[in-house]
């Protein structure tokens, strides 16, 4: 049977998540929705990764196996069945075997603060009006590049084999108006990205050193870090893929 991807872009303010969940309105609740009243057949689609409630998406996939010839040009009457803060991008046919979620080589977040109160960023970044040195900020995000072993950034109660992941980008930048988190890496844990901003963010307000943020990474506990960091803030940007999922 055929395979497609799903490229869907979304605010999450008003969602449970991305994932389907009992009794909630999720993304993929209401992307599964739409495809039901538009093609009059249920579909299951399978989620590339989990984004918390509250979390926006730039980018984000599912797939799903299905006869029926999907294409293009059915995306803007798919959209309009949507509500207003989700939107396909694109489908496009994989390999029978591709997986939206272990055939991804890395994904990218960013995470915005503003400090100067704004009433068009209040739902998409998260307001944090304190003093922050930036060289500190970038120093501290550096140093999570030569670390593998992440169990102080991943909360309770995950259910995963091992907490190692391999960070290929880790930087922060003053633009436009906001002060902007970007981390690439090959998998992310449970509240990883949120953790990983609200203790530096203490390093950039001078309230823990340097050696005090290695020594929470040392520590493999997660009640050594911060997750204070609201939802809000967190968008997921970029998912990259192996090519070989091209291969038809």
């Amino acid at each position: 049977m055929p395979r497609y991807f799903i490229e869907v872009s979304y605010k999450g303010t008003n969602y449970c998540g991305f994932q389907i969940q009992e009794n909630a309105i999720t993304i993929q609740s209401e992307v599964e929705k739409a495809l039901r009243i538009f093609y009059k057949e249920k579909f299951e689609l399978i989620g590339s990764s989990r984004t918390d409630t509250g979390v926006h998406a730039l980018q984000n996939y599912f797939h799903v196996d299905t006869d029926i010839l999907f294409n293009k040009e059915q995306l803007y009457n798919i959209n309009s069945i949507l509500p207003d803060d989700i939107v396909l991008k694109n489908i496009f046919l994989v390999n029978a075997k591709a997986h939206c979620r272990f055939d991804a080589i890395n994904r990218e977040y960013q995470y915005f603060i503003y400090q100067q109160k704004n009433p068009f960023l209040s739902d998409r970044a998260w307001f944090y009006p304190f003093p922050l040195d930036i060289n500190l900020l970038n120093e501290a995000a550096a140093i999570l590049m030569q670390y593998e072993d992440f169990t102080s950034f991943s909360k309770k109660n995950t259910q995963v084999k091992t907490f190692n992941c391999s960070i290929e980008e880790s930087f922060w930048e003053t633009k436009n108006d906001c002060i902007i988190y970007h981390v690439r890496a090959n998998r992310f844990l449970r509240g990883m990205v949120k953790g990983l901003v609200s203790t530096m963010l203490k390093v950039g307000r001078q309230q823990i050193s340097i050696d005090d943020f290695k020594n929470i990474i040392f520590a493999k506990n997660c009640m050594q870090a911060d997750f204070t960091a609201p939802a809000h803030g967190l968008f997921l940007v970029n998912i990259n893929y192996k090519k070989t999922i091209f291969d038809v």
